[in-house]
């Protein structure tokens, strides 16, 4: 990085962040955000934090540049199908694959957007016309070039309807409506040359590079022919060596140089140390992966909760990692379906509800309270929405007034996606619902009987994971249409609000915006979303480096073993 980087931007709007900067209005990690997704390296834009402020952030450290070569790390995870990336719904899924197949963009557990198979990408002044430009030299396991054919064909994929990813919904400014089906746009992708590709906006969109890290948007062959598990062609430094659904799977180390091995990146970049990665499927219940690692027959865990957390303390040659992350369950309504098609009533199921309470009694007070719109505090468009308190009263006139005044039975399905505390906040949610003559019954299921029927079901508690925007988030899981919107709630107006967020730079006039979303989720009471929990996980302490991503994405370049 030189002085020439630092003065020439590549996005006319870095030299308004950086007065902001200046002037205190901005701060410094949210101009290190915004500048990278605009296409300022992090080194340069780390670089001139410490110029203007005098008081630089510290960019991450090539963790384990020290590290030993060799060795396998085993893992206690779900081990389930890995046949489409583009259709992903599991974050373990991803993690099977993520070695083997990449993405254009990484996102660190800093939350900076870094280049990946892509070097480098810059946005028009509008936000409207994004450029990728992709590294060159990157070989696919069957010895095929990567080039922008590549690229192309996934986002060609991601948008057709028959494909059925939830990439159409997070890249929606890239589609239009057509006789009542969403369709890309014209000219949305263009090949410009073998190593770049340019994409087109109906509307100007911030979060392109962090939308291309998102998990089901991993960059397949060309020729990709919808089975990845069957023919695990990849860019990434590891092969498939073993499948077995529900028992274990096995990565092993590519028998070639990983093209990211002189990359100079904290993340993705050096060499690569473990000779193999084995996934071991020991259960879905947190309670089994940390006695996974207590009894020796795996090095880490994926996750597990607090109930589990006594536990892995207890252990004195292991480490927790605690995630600070935006993941959490919601209990969401088909509000299309009787009775939750009459806003009274889901208004009412809302109200009902002690907030405080789910936090305190489920969590100890280490997590977060909810407000029933999907934002975190730790998104940077967060608005603080005044604190939705719980009027029992309220709550039983609105019954009365949609015809219920007598009482109401209703049924939530519970696969404890999100472990043991799903079924902990559909008791409890239950319980306050006595108070106004709601009968709440729980079913519960397996979470892969629950996956099969997330999107159907009148009334569920899903879990979502991390976004690292709140916009992101809201598109995926709200807006009309969209392959993931599991409560089949369709607002123009939220959507027009969710189009004009998507293209703001500034945090605090994003958030502004945004709040008006969140404001309209709440009125219309389409989520059930009272708490935030805390994440963690663990690994023992022979193994270096284990990251703690918010998305608890799996990234084990950097991990080595010191037995």
């Amino acid at each position: 990085m030189n002085e020439d980087e630092l003065k020439r931007p590549k996005h006319p709007a870095i030299p308004k962040l950086a007065e902001d900067l200046r002037q205190g209005k901005m701060s410094r990690r949210d101009f290190l955000r915004t500048s990278t997704l605009l296409g300022m390296s992090a080194a340069a834009s780390y670089s001139l934090i410490g110029k203007i402020t005098g008081n630089p952030l510290v960019a991450p450290a090539h963790a384990g540049d020290n590290g030993k070569m060799g060795g396998r790390l085993r893992v206690a995870m779900q081990v389930q199908e890995m046949q489409d990336p583009a259709t992903f719904d599991w974050v373990e899924r991803s993690n099977l694959s993520r070695h083997i197949v990449e993405y254009l963009t990484c996102t660190g557990a800093d939350n900076v957007t870094r280049p990946y198979l892509a070097r480098e990408w810059e946005a028009s002044e509008d936000l409207r016309e994004w450029t990728f430009h992709l590294r060159q030299g990157i070989k696919w396991h069957n010895g095929d070039d990567f080039i922008a054919d590549d690229v192309v064909f996934n986002f060609e994929r991601w948008l057709d309807p028959a494909t059925g990813s939830p990439n159409m919904s997070l890249f929606s400014a890239m589609t239009e409506e057509v006789n009542g089906e969403r369709r890309m746009i014209d000219g949305a992708v263009e090949k410009v040359d073998d190593y770049t590709v340019k994409l087109r906006m109906r509307t100007g969109q911030l979060a392109i590079p962090e939308n291309l890290f998102n998990y089901p948007t991993a960059i397949v062959h060309r020729d990709f022919d919808g089975d990845l598990s069957a023919n695990p062609n990849g860019t990434g430094p590891y092969t498939l060596a073993e499948h077995r659904v529900g028992s274990r799977a096995v990565l092993q180390r590519a028998d070639r140089p990983y093209w990211g091995e002189d990359l100079d990146d904290p993340y993705i970049g050096g060499p690569i140390y473990l000779d193999e990665i084995v996934y071991i499927d020991v259960g879905e219940d947190g309670s089994s992966h940390v006695a996974a690692l207590q009894g020796g027959q795996a090095d880490a865990v994926y996750e597990f909760d607090i109930d589990n957390l006594r536990m892995a303390e207890d252990m004195d040659d292991a480490h927790i990692v605690t995630v600070d992350s935006a993941t959490c369950t919601v209990m969401r309504m088909h509000v299309n379906e009787p009775p939750f098609d009459d806003k009274r009533v889901r208004q009412a199921l809302l109200k009902a509800i002690d907030i405080p309470a789910y936090n305190r009694l489920m969590f100890n007070d280490e997590g977060e309270h909810g407000e029933h719109h999907h934002v975190h505090p730790i998104h940077p468009d967060y608005y603080q929405l005044p604190e939705m308190e719980q009027d029992i009263e309220g709550a039983r006139a609105l019954l009365e007034e949609a015809g219920y005044g007598d009482g109401l039975e209703i049924s939530i399905d519970v696969g404890n996606v999100g472990g043991p505390t799903d079924q902990q906040m559909a008791e409890l949610w239950a319980q306050h619902l006595r108070a106004i003559n709601v009968d709440l019954r729980i079913n519960m299921m397996p979470s892969s009987r629950y996956w099969e029927i997330w999107t159907e079901t009148p009334l569920g508690a899903t879990q979502w994971v991390h976004r690292p925007l709140g916009t992101m988030v809201l598109s995926l899981a709200y807006r009309s249409g969209a392959a993931w919107n599991e409560t089949n709630y369709a607002n123009p107006e939220f959507d027009e609000i969710m189009d004009q967020a998507e293209s703001i730079l500034d945090a605090d006039e994003r958030s502004e915006v945004l709040r008006q979303a969140m404001e309209i989720l709440q009125e219309d009471a389409v989520i059930c979303q009272p708490v935030w929990a805390p994440r963690f996980t663990a690994a023992k302490d022979y193994v270096k480096n284990f990251p703690g991503q918010p998305t608890l994405y799996h990234i084990f370049h950097k991990v080595w073993i010191d037995d």
